[in-house]
């Protein structure tokens, strides 16, 4: 049988980059941004290269440089490659039996590049769904397992990343996370608490046609950590507890504070990776929101922005007039539904 499956971008409401950290966060999934991941069967195992993305035919010397200074060196059949092999390992080493049968993978995306959206991982956690059910051992890998074994994937190719994102996309809609150290240590993953989408209020997308890459601003501050540095430490609880604010404001729906709290948790991030870290153009996608009174932070770890405009519709028109002024793209953010099935639900609140 066929399978395909889709798995959204992500934006890290509150929280993020905690979750590296043993802290808390709040993501949800962005409808109209996803990856999709087709697996059919076939004679044998074929990982299929993306007519655009990876490309190895060009037309001219030039036209390869061009493309590798847009897109980097680095398309998706990699991350195809690295959970065929982390969900093979995992598989084996639980014993899971899958049957000897063959397939061709192939995908697809329309999620920005280097946004700070997730691409990567959403491909992953697209092929990962379509594993599970070629194979038909959804029910032998628990769903909060699933973001470790993307995590993993991505490990093997050199990418720094929390589980944050691939929970978010695991899960899909809007959800709380709880990274404590007890949790990880005793269980193997966090707490991971799905909430009623509808406890957002309007959020909004901001990102630059031409980014640079979300990848490199996780490098000293890491370091720092490990080394004890108070102020890093101190900073991530409070980035962490940010989160847990977030969660009681969303529920109580009190946006006014959970404006104040996306606007401190970028101003933490700021003080802890320094300017350099975070890009002239990142920096400039933040105050350009703000200079209209919205709340702006990263969604990730730079490339896009998620603002909210606390004052309603009227600031959210000029937050539109001044994103455009500056050559941002902006749009209302549609919010993802939740992707688990009902048998899955069910047994996230079985482990709670």
């Amino acid at each position: 049988m066929e399978v395909e499956h889709k798995a959204y971008a992500r934006v890290g409401l509150l929280g993020n980059p905690s979750d590296v950290y043993g802290g808390r966060a709040v993501s949800f999934a962005v409808a109209g941004l996803w990856a999709t991941v087709r697996l059919r069967p076939s004679d044998e195992l074929l990982v299929q290269p993306h007519p655009r993305h990876d490309l190895v035919a060009f037309p001219s010397l030039t036209a390869l440089v061009d493309r590798l200074e847009g897109g980097g060196y680095y398309g998706g059949v990699r991350l195809l490659l690295a959970i065929c092999k982390v969900f093979h390992s995992h598989c084996r080493r639980n014993g899971i039996a899958l049957d000897d049968k063959n397939f061709t993978l192939s995908y697809d995306t329309n999620i920005p590049r280097q946004a700070g959206l997730s691409g990567s991982s959403a491909i992953v956690c697209a092929a990962l769904s379509c594993l599970l059910d070629f194979y038909n051992v959804r029910d032998k890998i628990r769903v909060e397992v699933r973001p470790n074994l993307i995590l993993d994937a991505e490990k093997e190719l050199g990418i720094v990343a929390g589980l944050q994102d691939r929970v978010a996309q695991v899960y899909g809609g809007l959800v709380y996370m709880d990274f404590s150290q007890e949790h990880m240590d005793k269980l193997g993953h966090g707490i991971y608490t799905p909430l009623d989408v509808n406890l957002l209020p309007p959020l909004y997308l901001i990102y630059a046609e031409n980014p640079s890459d979300s990848g490199k601003v996780h490098s000293s501050v890491r370091q720092r950590w490990f080394d004890g540095d108070q102020f890093i430490i101190s900073s991530m609880k409070e980035v962490a507890q940010q989160a847990y604010d977030g969660h009681n404001a969303l529920l109580q729906k009190n946006y006014t504070d959970l404006a104040r709290l996306m606007n401190r948790n970028f101003d933490l991030r700021r003080q802890m990776f320094g300017d350099d870290a975070l890009g002239a153009l990142n920096i400039k996608m933040v105050e350009v929101a703000r200079s209209v009174g919205a709340a702006s932070k990263f969604t990730g770890s730079g490339g896009a922005v998620v603002a909210l405009c606390p004052d309603g519709d009227a600031q959210a028109e000029l937050l539109k007039k001044v994103c455009q002024e500056a050559g941002f793209v902006v749009e209302l953010i549609q919010v993802a539904p939740s992707v688990l099935t009902e048998e899955e639900l069910a047994s996230l609140s079985d482990h709670h």
